[in-house]
C-alpha cells in the first residue's frame, strides 16, 4: 500500500501510535528507480557522496528564539556604541560628537584665531595671572575679537585702522557712555568695505563670545540701495542674506518691515535692512516700534539740519549704535557741522545754543579778514577744543592715501572767456536788474536768487535764458535783437558759450586720439539737454542719469557703461541726482560743467573716476566763466573748503583771502582779468601771469592756492587735450597733480 510522504501525513501518522508507525515503515519501501536502489544500497554500503557544500536543513518551528535580558541589552549597547563616521571622504573637521542642545564644555574660545598671520584684533582680553586664571569663571572669561579672514585679508593698512576705530566707538570703549562715531574719509577710501567689516563682526561675535548685535539698517540716499546690497554681496560672499527696499508699494514695504523688525535670536536669516532715506522717512512709524542693534547713514551729511523729517525719523530711532559716513562733513557752516555730531553721540558738544554761543561765532569771527589779533586768538583757542572732542569720534583720511593704489589724477581749473553774445547779455542783465541794489544794501530776496540763477544759466549758454528773453522778463529787456538773426533752440550752437566751445574741443580731442571715456557734469537738467544736441549733432552714444530714471535702471546703466566692451563714450550726470556714491571707473575724464556753491556736491561729483578699480591716468575738468559769478562761487567754496580744513582736517595755515563783504560782490563783470581768482588771492610765484618756480621771494605759495601744484597759461599745460582747447577759450588754469611728489616735480 502507498503511502502519501507529505509533511502534513507524516505528522498525522507521527500522532498515532509510534510503534505500529515504525513496524509499519520498516516493512514498507516505496518502489525505487535505479538510481534511488543505487543510493540505497550506498547508504547501506556505510559509504556517502552528499555534497559537503549542502548545509543540512534546519527544521521550521513558529516559536520565536527568545533571548534574556542580558543578552538583549548587550545587543543594543553594542549597536549604539559604534562612533557616527562623517560619509565625506577625507574629512578632517570634528566628529559630531556633541548633541544639539548642549552646552559645549571647557574654555570659551573666539571664532576666528587670533595669533593667525595678518588677523585682525579688535579686542585682546586683559592679561591675567596664574592666580586669576584660577579665580575666574570659565563661562565668563571674555574672548578675542577677531575680523573674519575673510574681509581682513582684503583691507588696506588706512582701512584696516577704520574698522578698529569704528569698533572702538560703537562699543564705547573711545567714549564712555557713547556709542556713535562718524566717518569722514574722503571719497574712495573704501568706506563702505569698512562698514560691512564693522557689520558683519558685530552680527557674529564680542568678548562675551555672542553676538553683539541682532540686526542693523543701512540708510542711503535711493540710487545706492543697490550698490550697497552688491558690496555686501561682493565681499561676503552669500554668507549673508540683506534685505533690500528700493521700491514697490505701501503695503509691501510695510510688510517686509515687520518681518524685519519680528526677527529675533542669534542667527537672525536677514540681519541687515538696505534702505533709501525717503523711504525711511515714509515708513519709520514701522521701524520705530523696535529696536535695532546699528544704524549706518551713507551719505550722511544729509542730516546737516536738525530740523528735516528725516533727521528727526532717523533720530527717533531704538539704538544706541550710530555710524554717519560723509566724505564732506563741513558743507557751509559749523552749525551743520554741530547736527552730525549730536545725531551720533547726542550731548557731547552741548545744545545748538550752547554750540553756537561757545564754538561757532568765535571761530567764524577769527576767520573772518577783518578780525582783530585777539578775535583771532580766541577763535584758535575754541577750534583746538572744538578739534579736542570731536576727534574722538571723528575719523579722517585724505585721498592721498589713494596715490598708493590709483594711478595719477590731474585735477584743473580752466578759466574760459565768455563769448562777445555772453558778455553783452551778461552786462545788459547787471544794468536792468533791480536785486543788484538790494544785494549790496544786505537784503537777499527771491528776486535776488534769480538773479544769480539766471547768471549762472547765462554763464553755461544763452539758449538756457533764451525764453527769458523772448518773453522779455526783468534784466531782459531788448536782450533778443543781441542773438544772430534765425536763431532757434532746436540745434546747439558752442561757438555761442566759451565753456561749450571747450567742452566742444574737449571731447573731439579726446575721441579721435584716445578710447578713453567722459563724464558730464552739470547742476541743471537743461544744461544736460544741451550736452544731449551736442552728441547727437557730433554721433557721440552716450547714457544719462538724472532725477527722472528709476533706481534699479540707475544701477544697470552705470554697470553697463564701467563695462570695457561698452560703445557708449559720455556718462551725463546730475550733480543733484546722482553724485554721490556711484562708481563710474569705466571713465577716466570728467568735466564739472558748472559750479555749486556747496564745496561738497561739487566734491562728490569730482570723485567718481578717481575709485578703486581705475586703471588709466584721470583728468578731471573744472569749467568755469571768467570774471563772472561763476568766479565768485568758486571763491566762496574756497572759503568753505578753508573752513573745513581747519575742523576736520587740522590745518591752522589757512589764509584768509576772502572777507564775507568782498564775498557779497557778486553781480560784477570782470572783463579785463584771465582770472578773477587768481587775483584775488595775490599768488607769489607768478609773475606778469607766469609761474615762476620757487616763488620769487622764496616763499611758498599761498595756502589756499596750494592745493593747485601749478598755475598755468598755454606754455605750462602738459594735458595735450587742453591744449587744443586753449585757443578757443581758455584764459587760465589752476593744477594739481595727485603724485607730484613721487614724479619729483618741485
Amino acid at each position: 500500500q502507498r503511502r502519501s510522504l507529505a509533511p502534513s501525513q507524516l505528522a498525522k501518522r507521527k500522532a498515532g501510535d509510534e510503534d505500529e508507525e515504525e513496524e509499519e515503515e520498516e516493512d514498507w519501501h516505496p518502489p525505487t528507480t535505479r538510481k534511488r536502489q543505487k543510493a540505497v544500497s550506498e547508504t547501506e554500503s556505510g559509504e556517502c557522496y552528499r555534497s559537503p557544500f549542502r548545509k543540512p536543513l534546519a527544521q521550521l518551528t513558529n516559536r520565536p528564539h527568545c533571548l534574556d535580558s542580558s543578552q538583549h541589552e548587550a545587543f543594543i549597547r553594542s549597536i549604539l556604541s559604534k562612533p557616527f563616521k562623517v560619509p565625506i571622504p577625507n574629512y578632517k573637521g570634528p566628529l559630531g560628537l556633541r548633541s544639539l542642545g548642549v552646552k559645549r564644555a571647557g574654555v570659551r574660545s573666539p571664532l576666528h584665531d587670533p595669533f593667525e598671520e595678518g588677523a585682525l584684533v579688535l579686542y585682546e582680553p586683559p592679561v591675567l595671572s596664574a592666580h586669576d586664571q584660577l579665580k575666574i569663571d570659565k563661562d565668563k572669561a571674555p574672548v578675542h575679537v577677531v575680523v573674519d579672514p575673510v574681509l581682513s585679508r582684503v583691507l588696506r593698512p588706512h582701512q584696516r585702522e577704520g574698522v578698529k576705530f569704528l569698533w572702538d566707538c560703537v562699543t564705547s570703549r573711545r567714549i564712555p557712555g557713547s556709542h556713535g562715531c562718524i566717518m569722514a574719509d574722503e571719497m574712495g577710501l573704501g568706506k563702505t568695505l569698512q562698514c560691512i567689516t564693522l557689520m558683519w563682526t558685530l552680527l557674529r561675535q564680542s568678548p562675551d563670545c555672542k553676538p553683539e548685535i541682532e540686526k542693523a539698517v543701512v540708510v542711503s540716499p535711493s540710487s545706492l540701495v543697490r550698490n550697497w546690497y552688491n558690496e555686501v554681496e561682493k565681499w561676503l560672499g552669500g554668507r549673508i542674506q540683506p534685505l533690500a527696499i528700493d521700491g514697490g508699494s505701501k503695503e509691501e514695504i510695510d510688510r517686509k518691515l515687520v518681518g524685519f523688525m519680528n526677527q529675533r535670536g542669534l542667527r537672525v536669516p536677514s540681519p541687515i535692512l538696505i534702505i533709501s532715506y525717503e523711504t525711511f522717512r515714509l515708513h519709520a512709524e514701522v521701524l520705530q516700534k523696535g529696536s535695532v542693534g546699528l544704524v549706518i547713514c551713507d551719505e550722511g551729511h544729509r542730516l546737516k539740519n536738525s530740523e528735516n523729517q528725516t533727521y528727526q525719523a532717523l533720530n527717533s530711532l531704538n539704538t544706541p549704535r550710530r555710524v554717519l559716513i560723509s566724505g564732506t562733513p563741513i558743507q557751509n557752516d559749523l552749525l551743520e557741522y554741530f547736527s552730525l555730531v549730536h545725531f551720533v553721540n547726542s550731548g557731547i558738544l552741548g545744545t545748538a545754543q550752547e554750540f553756537k554761543r561757545h564754538f561757532e561765532m568765535p571761530i567764524l569771527k577769527g576767520r573772518d579778514a577783518d578780525a582783530s589779533e585777539a578775535e583771532r586768538h580766541k577763535g584758535e583757542e575754541r577750534l583746538k577744543e572744538l578739534i579736542s572732542i570731536v576727534n574722538r569720534c571723528l575719523i579722517r583720511r585724505t585721498s592721498d592715501i589713494l596715490s598708493k593704489y590709483l594711478p595719477v589724477k590731474i585735477e584743473q581749473v580752466v578759466c574760459c572767456r565768455l563769448t562777445p553774445l555772453q558778455a553783452e547779455l551778461y552786462k545788459n542783465f547787471l544794468k536792468q536788474a533791480k536785486p543788484v541794489e538790494e544785494l549790496k544794501e544786505g537784503k537777499i530776496s527771491v528776486s535776488s536768487l534769480s538773479s544769480i540763477t539766471s547768471l549762472k544759466k547765462l554763464c553755461n549758454h544763452p539758449a538756457l535764458i533764451y525764453d527769458k528773453c523772448v518773453e522779455e522778463e526783468e534784466g531782459f529787456m531788448g536782450a533778443l535783437d543781441l542773438f544772430p538773426a534765425g536763431y532757434s533752440t532746436k540745434s546747439v550752437e558752442p561757438q555761442l558759450s566759451g565753456k561749450m566751445l571747450v567742452l566742444d574741443y574737449i571731447l573731439a580731442v579726446t575721441k579721435s586720439t584716445s578710447n578713453d571715456k567722459v563724464v558730464l557734469v552739470s547742476n541743471y537738467t537743461q544744461t544736460l539737454d544741451l550736452f544731449e544736441k551736442l552728441c547727437r549733432n557730433r554721433r557721440y552714444l552716450y547714457v544719462r542719469l538724472d532725477g527722472t530714471m528709476s533706481i534699479k535702471k540707475r544701477a544697470k546703466i552705470v554697470e553697463r557703461f564701467n563695462s570695457p566692451s561698452s560703445p557708449e563714450f559720455i556718462f551725463m550726470l546730475s550733480s543733484k541726482a546722482g553724485g554721490c556714491g556711484l562708481n563710474l571707473i569705466g571713465a577716466n575724464r570728467l568735466v564739472m560743467f558748472d559750479p555749486d556753491w556747496n564745496p561738497a556736491n561739487d566734491e562728490q561729483a569730482m570723485a567718481r573716476v578717481w575709485r578703486d578699480g581705475q586703471k588709466k591716468m584721470c583728468y578731471i575738468y573744472r569749467l568755469l566763466s571768467t570774471g563772472t559769478i561763476e568766479e565768485k562761487i568758486f571763491q566762496r567754496q574756497t572759503h568753505k573748503k578753508a573752513l573745513s580744513s581747519c575742523v576736520v582736517d587740522e590745518e591752522q595755515d589757512v589764509e584768509r583771502h576772502f572777507s564775507l563783504g568782498e564775498l557779497k560782490e557778486l553781480f560784477t563783470l570782470n572783463e579785463t582779468t584771465t582770472s578773477d581768482t587768481h587775483d584775488k588771492i595775490k599768488c607769489r610765484r607768478c609773475v606778469n601771469g607766469h609761474q615762476v618756480r620757487p616763488p620769487p621771494d622764496g616763499s611758498d605759495c599761498t595756502s589756499d592756492l596750494s592745493q593747485w601744484n601749478h598755475c598755468a597759461d598755454k606754455r605750462g599745460l602738459q594735458d595735450s587735450v587742453l591744449k587744443a582747447a586753449w585757443d578757443a577759450a581758455v584764459t587760465f588754469t589752476f593744477h594739481h597733480h595727485s603724485h607730484e611728489e613721487q614724479r619729483g616735480i618741485p
